[in-house]
């Protein structure tokens, strides 16, 4: 029995003694020490696709290492499992989808009160009768209730327009009641009342009993 195990491993010795074998031990070798560098280059790479950490990528790469080319790929079982399941780049995509989606959620226009959609176009809501736009006293456009001027023609909604007060010249003392201030209404005074004011500014008190007497039409006898 001993011999046929001496025999045996005399047979194994020469086998993995021969110049083939050799070469192919050794190939085989290189070939894990390169899949176990480029495994933690593929781990350091990957990571920083998914961090934003600058630091994280080495300490991957160095446990990969530290595992050996024997077990660098249980490294690599355990390093799929914690990474973060997405890209930086994924993340991003994700949340441009995000925000396109509220924007155009937010182009559907809905009342401020009753929450349902209402056109751009409407001035009041249908249904809770909130007021939803105005129009522009100058060119009648739709514009927004919170909106200063208009957008359209410039109107300045915060700016009151005051009139222009009209500017009254002073008359001399003694044109008061002359035709200076007659003349503009003389088609709407009565012809008694003018006639009245004219002997009022020539004969003071005593004309004025003969234009009173003149304007009587029952006079005393």
């Amino acid at each position: 029995m001993d011999q046929i195990l001496d025999d045996i491993g005399q047979t194994i010795g020469d086998v993995v003694g021969s110049p083939v074998v050799q070469v192919g031990l050794r190939a085989i070798g290189i070939y894990l020490v390169i899949l176990w560098i480029a495994t933690a280059y593929w781990a350091f790479r990957d990571m920083q696709q998914r961090s934003d950490n600058a630091i994280l990528p080495y300490v991957v790469a160095a446990g990969i290492i530290l595992f050996t080319p024997i077990f660098f790929i249980f490294a690599v079982w355990v390093y799929k499992i914690v990474r973060p399941h997405e890209k930086i780049g994924e993340v991003w995509e994700r949340n441009l989808a995000e925000e396109a989606l509220l924007a155009e959620v937010e182009q559907i226009h809905h009342c401020p009160t009753c929450e349902r959609r209402v056109n751009e176009e409407w001035i009041i809501c249908p249904s809770c009768r909130t007021r939803l736009n105005r129009v522009c006293p100058n060119c009648s456009r739709l514009v927004g209730l919170d909106w200063s001027l208009c957008a359209w023609c410039g109107k300045d909604f915060e700016r009151r327009e005051v009139a222009a007060a009209a500017t009254i010249e002073p008359l001399p003392s003694g044109l008061e009641a002359t035709g200076r201030i007659a003349s503009p209404a003389v088609g709407t005074i009565p012809s008694s009342i003018q006639t009245s004011v004219r002997s009022s500014s020539r004969g003071g008190p005593r004309s004025t009993g003969r234009s009173a007497a003149a304007s009587d039409p029952l006079p005393e006898r």
